[in-house]
């Protein structure tokens, strides 16, 4: 029977993950948020309390013990997103006469799954697949920040078995090891002709890391969760144009902690709020080592922020089978003035979202969700003396807008049967 449940699990999340794993940056710097279409419709709000149902497990593991029985929940998101340059007075002449960047957006789909079994009363395992980092940008192969980037690509496989145990009828915990597969791609112009070829960097790495959380039930129709994702260390091996041999680059992604509260206000209407916290700065700027040579020959300067993400959102029970919902958050992102490249034109943002469940029937609901992503402000590049990643004389200087629209779609799927309603006791009769 073990094997059977285990070889499910590893089959339903190998399905999920088939889709695919690369996006544009949607979650703050490189990081992807897009991990529940029923928690996307809420802008995530409530995320590690359970408002995703069995997917808020990205957030929280401790929501693997809110769903009795034996659960899958495949989730597929479409990232559209718009972003481009304009070329500013102050950049180095023969850089302007190259042109604007165009769209540097990519499409991508984004894929996430989950599944769980319940082994006792209070005993839980579960097992997820996400994208927790991706990222494609790609301005005109010909454009006057072509010394800065030509192409930029992230990639990430992020698998999480857990277990959890339900402590009391009000807590629970829960807690698993993280395998990464991370992959870096970055191009860039080795000159400023329209002929220059391009020079490109690219490592790869497998990495390990956990997850933890807890799950408070104070009072009825109040839920509280808790989750942390650690930082996983991966040291990138690849190769970099014009270093002899294989290079190194030692890259720590940024731990999360993720805070919700869900409170069911009515019977059918319930409120939801989150908070998120991403340590991005201890990036830093990776030293990229040549293995041949054994000493640093360049570096990958990012310097980031850490990032902050505050949500609400509410949902209401139209009926048994419907449920629609909504959402708004505000993010900080760890890009600003200071730090912010070609590669990625972060800055903070706003998010609007809606959604829709439908309950098929006791053991199938499928889930929809749109989002649309802009920007708090007009975000400004600056790459000139004093910047991190000027090169004399090559100023560049511009303005970037930058929006998207994100679709996801959900389908949640219950394997074992759900145990039938009490009947009721026959009454007896005393005369």
């Amino acid at each position: 029977m073990i094997t059977r449940i285990r070889g499910a699990l590893l089959a339903g999340v190998a399905l999920g993950m088939s889709v695919g794993a690369t996006g544009g940056a949607m979650a703050g710097a490189f990081g992807l948020r897009e991990q529940s279409a029923q928690a996307q419709g809420l802008a995530f709000a409530g995320g590690a309390s359970g408002s995703g149902g069995l997917s808020s497990m990205f957030w929280n593991p401790a929501v693997v013990t809110m769903k009795p029985g034996w659960n899958s929940d495949f989730n597929a998101t479409v990232v559209i997103p718009q972003a481009e340059f304009t070329t500013l007075p102050g950049t180095f002449a023969p850089l302007r006469t190259l042109g604007e960047s165009g769209d540097i957006g990519q499409a991508a789909v984004l894929p996430a799954t989950y599944a769980n079994y319940q082994l006792s009363d209070r005993l839980f395992i579960g097992l997820s697949g996400a994208a927790p980092f991706g990222l494609i940008t790609k301005p005109s192969q010909v454009w006057s920040g072509q010394v800065y980037s030509r192409s930029s690509r992230v990639f990430s496989l992020n698998f999480n078995p857990v277990i959890g145990y339900r402590v009391t009828d009000w807590l629970s915990v829960a807690a698993g090891p993280t395998i990464e597969y991370f992959k870096l791609k970055l191009r860039q112009a080795t000159g400023i002709l329209p002929t220059s070829p391009s020079a490109e960097l690219r490592g790869t790495d497998w990495g390990v890391g956990f997850t933890a959380g807890v799950l408070i039930q104070p009072t009825a129709g109040t839920t509280i969760g808790v989750g942390y994702r650690s930082s996983i260390h991966h040291e990138l091996e690849g190769l970099a144009t014009g270093v002899p041999g294989r290079i190194r680059a030692n890259l720590n992604t940024p731990e999360k902690i993720s805070v919700g509260l869900t409170q069911a206000v009515t019977p059918d209407f319930r409120l939801n709020f989150g908070f998120e916290w991403d340590n991005w700065s201890r990036l830093g700027e990776p030293a990229i080592v040549s293995t041949s040579l054994n000493r640093t020959v360049s570096s990958l300067p990012l310097n980031y922020k850490d990032g902050f993400y505050y949500s609400v959102g509410g949902e209401y029970d139209l009926n048994p089978q419907w449920t629609v919902r909504a959402g708004f958050a505000y993010e900080v992102s760890p890009i600003d003035d200071s730090n912010r490249s070609t590669r990625l034109p972060d800055g903070d943002r706003y998010w609007g979202a809606i959604g829709a469940s439908y309950r098929y029937s006791e053991k199938i609901q499928f889930d929809i969700a749109y989002s649309h992503l802009f920007a708090a402000g007009r975000n400004r590049i600056a790459i000139i003396p004093g910047d991190q990643l000027y090169r004399a004389p090559l100023a560049y200087l511009a303005t970037t807008d930058a929006s998207a629209d994100v679709v996801s779609v959900g389908l949640k799927y219950r394997w074992d049967n759900p145990p039938a309603p009490l009947a009721p006791a026959p009454i007896v009769r005393k005369y």
